[in-house]
């Protein structure tokens, strides 16, 4: 049986309108765009009613999307993979949102686009890869392929510096990127043997090259920084595809990386459990559920060891409370591309051996079927209330974004050990 969370809380939606951006037409029906704030969500420390958030690539399409709501049937003929998304408005792209958030509602105070060091806005075009990773082909309206820019960004996850600025964490390389209070890219951070030729802003290929072998649209997807701004966490959103997309497709575990925050070298590596897919039964009551549907979609720093986990399929939600120390680290090997077995298929075995978190469960939607699905931002207003987002996709499905508040009747959102 799934189990339940044991903590008392109500759950209230709070008012909040998207921003339009226009339409674009197309035979069926005209493709409506709106804002999408819902990737990541993070607070700065000393600042009251203020959370920020951020957008992912920019609007997209997939196929399946394009040709059956929207009646864009020249895709049918497009044969460079299913993958390939539909980038109808580039001059919308990854974008931070300043929100206020007050007792019944949501309020947009302001927005801030990323930008390289000369203040060209960053595209959500796929980035230049080889043989080291892969990236979906990105196409305009007319079936076109996009040109790959070394600015490009897949932005997931945000984590506010105390004076300013910003981490963010990238699908893409997967990658992460430190911008300054005005959005301006100061620092991107690479798998070793990726480089981004033209980039408009410093690059260093320090994370370790294990990184690259993320499953495709699968890179970093969460990230947060310690109250104290010496480590910052980040998860992967899945298992890896290593050594293959099948270790991927069986594997039960996701990895998290513990970083020093002024070096961005891992200092630690930790494998988070997922729940069996069997156990998400809003996602169950409309199709069976395989592993390779699961991920990770925010964390949230309480302490210095202790994190909040966001898990889930699309309809259903889990937040868990989660630990991590030492000992609980795993061996330094698997931090190695060469080392086999790897970490996925040790993971995919029923008598794995080797360190893996303990979660405890704080909600879940299964509980909750009022509360939106395909939720992936998230954080802590206080120790007993939390907020949720979901990713609306820039309104190209129909759907709208809705804030969640979440308000426990004890304080459960601090450090594990400390409750």
């Amino acid at each position: 049986m799934p189990a339940q969370a044991r903590f008392a809380h109500t759950i209230k939606r709070l008012a909040w309108r998207d921003p339009e951006f226009g339409t674009v037409e197309a035979p069926k029906q005209p493709v409506r765009i709106l804002g999408g704030f819902g990737s990541g969500l993070t607070t700065r420390p000393g600042e009251s009613g203020i959370v920020w958030a951020i957008c992912d690539r920019g609007p997209n399409l997939k196929l399946k999307t394009a040709i059956q709501r929207y009646g864009l049937t020249h895709f049918e003929d497009f044969d460079g993979g299913s993958d390939a998304k539909i980038m109808p408005r580039l001059d919308l792209g990854p974008a931070i949102a300043e929100l206020r958030v007050e007792e019944d509602h949501v309020a947009l105070v302001g927005t801030l686009r990323l930008v390289n060091r000369d203040g060209a806005p960053l595209s959500g075009l796929p980035i230049p890869v080889g043989s080291h990773a892969q990236c979906e082909p990105a196409l305009d309206l007319d079936c076109n392929v996009l040109e790959p820019s070394p600015d490009g960004l897949d932005s997931e996850g945000l984590a506010a510096l105390p004076g300013g600025g910003f981490w963010i964490s990238d699908e893409y390389g997967p990658s992460l990127l430190k911008v300054d209070e005005e959005g301006r890219v100061e620092l991107r951070l690479l798998p070793s043997g990726l480089e981004l030729p033209g980039a408009g802003y410093p690059c260093s290929s320090i994370l370790p090259a294990i990184a690259a072998t993320r499953q495709l649209n699968r890179g970093f997807e969460a990230i947060a920084l310690t109250p104290s701004g010496k480590s910052l966490f980040v998860t992967f959103q899945s298992p890896l595809a290593h050594p293959d997309k099948s270790a991927h497709e069986r594997a039960r575990h996701v990895r998290i990386w513990r970083l020093d925050s002024a070096t961005g070298e891992v200092a630690a590596q930790y494998a988070y459990p997922l729940d069996e897919p069997e156990s998400f039964l809003r996602d169950n009551a409309k199709e069976e559920v395989e592993r390779k549907d699961l991920k990770v979609s925010e964390i949230a720093a309480l302490g210095e060891d202790s994190l909040l986990v966001l898990e889930r399929g699309s309809e259903t939600t889990k937040v868990y409370r989660i630990s991590l120390r030492g000992e609980q680290a795993l061996p330094g090997e698997h931090l190695e591309e060469g080392s086999r077995p790897t970490l996925e298929e040790l993971s995919a075995a029923a008598d794995f051996a080797l360190p893996q978190l303990a979660k405890e469960l704080l909600f879940s939607t299964d509980d909750a079927p009022e509360v939106a699905a395909d939720l992936e931002g998230m954080v802590a207003l206080s120790p007993s209330s939390l907020l949720l987002v979901n990713d609306n996709d820039f309104g190209t499905e129909g759907a709208e974004t809705s804030f969640w508040r979440i308000d426990f009747e004890a304080p459960v959102l601090v450090d594990a050990e400390a409750s």
